[in-house]
């Protein structure tokens, strides 16, 4: 094999490929990239078994082949060349690549091909086009509030449901959970519902340029296909019953306050900073007004206030001030409507615009 290309294409598509290159497995082959040379075409391969990415490489084909070698070594050794092209040749004899731009010139020993597994094919049971924009939107609302505890895998998920004209992605890690509702202009021919791992879809949101106007997926009972233009992103499905999360929601509220998300957002971030070592963010409702307020011992403390339409009894609530912050973080309305019940029961921040965002979020018990 040996194939020449654009230095700088080559480093673009290896800085996502090495995230998604396996760091733990025991197999050294997928902790490489696999480079596939045709006659007329190239292309550069990942995987970690749960989530695989192909990606055309434009460049000259002198001799076809396919070789495995290690993703971050290469991307360090691609991010340091400083000739505008590189070619890479496979040494049959000496088992190595060798590297060539410029001046430069490396031999990196290559990885064992036949441990290197077929990727999935485009394709499935269910296949549709879902808008780009619309999609990556719904993801960067609700994704952070997947976990990120492996032990528990099924919260590692979104769940993604499209009919009609709705998607709706919800994600959960029992702490706090988001629900993105989102209207799509073209009713979809198909429909579907899976788990999907977050992990991917924050890869999906990473390939997607804002010139990209479709995204093509391809749903089987376990695994899911995305293409976006010539890249293919692929990745196992999470098995077991995703959380009934309308059951986790409160039928009714005792207030419902609408605050600027910009001035709430503001003062609980500047609150926050004072909120260490899993010290709550303190919320006191009095007549007409929000006090946030942290404490650390040792630290310090802090508290400002904003002004909020609440009538009644005074009232304290605690939340865990990355959660709260993350929650109006992922809102792009001016307002948001608080709504809550008392210190023991979930807080819920919807958005003001009725885009179809909401946020509910478990409270922390305060020590008087």
């Amino acid at each position: 094999m040996k194939i020449s290309s654009s230095t700088s294409e080559l480093l673009h598509h290896l800085q996502t490929l090495a995230r998604v290159a396996s760091t733990r497995s025991a197999i050294q082959a997928l902790s490489g990239v696999r480079i596939v040379a045709e006659t007329d075409s190239i292309e550069l391969q990942a995987t970690d078994t749960e989530l695989s990415i192909r990606v055309p490489l434009t460049g000259k084909v002198e001799s076809p082949g396919s070789v495995v070698l290690p993703a971050r070594l290469l991307l360090e050794v691609v991010r340091q060349l400083g000739a505008p092209e590189v070619t890479l040749e496979l040494r049959t004899d000496e088992q190595d690549v060798e590297v060539q731009s410029g001046t430069a010139q490396y031999h990196l020993r290559t990885l064992r091909l036949e441990d290197f597994p077929e990727l999935p094919s485009a394709g499935g049971d269910t296949q549709l086009a879902m808008p780009a924009a619309a999609f990556i939107e719904t993801i960067a609302r609700v994704s952070r509030s997947a976990s990120r505890d492996e032990t528990r895998p099924i919260l590692t998920g979104v769940l993604v449901s499209a009919s009609g004209n709705e998607l709706r992605m919800v994600a959960t890690d029992s702490y706090r959970l988001s629900v993105k509702e989102t209207a799509l202009e073209q009713p979809l021919k198909e429909s579907f519902e899976a788990n999907v791992p977050a992990r991917a879809l924050e890869e999906l949101a990473r390939l997607v340029e804002p010139e990209t106007e479709s995204i093509s997926i391809g749903v089987s009972a376990n695994q899911v296909v995305f293409e976006v233009g010539a890249v293919a992103l692929s990745s196992r499905l999470i098995d077991g019953q995703f959380p009934n999360y309308q059951q986790l929601l409160p039928d009714a509220f005792e207030h419902e306050l609408t605050i600027s998300t910009e001035e709430f957002l503001t003062v609980a971030r500047r609150i926050s900073l004072l909120a260490q070592k899993n010290a709550p963010l303190r919320l006191s409702f009095t007549e007409g007004e929000l006090t946030l307020s942290a404490q650390t011992p040792d630290v310090g403390e802090a508290k400002d206030t904003l002004p909020v339409p609440f009538a009644g009894e005074p009232m304290e609530i605690g939340f865990n001030p990355e959660f709260l912050v993350a929650g109006l973080e992922s809102t792009t309305a001016s307002d948001v409507i608080l709504k809550i019940i008392n210190p023991l029961r979930p807080g819920l921040i919807v958005s003001g615009d009725g885009s179809g965002f909401l946020y509910l979020i478990m409270p922390i018990r305060l020590n008087v």
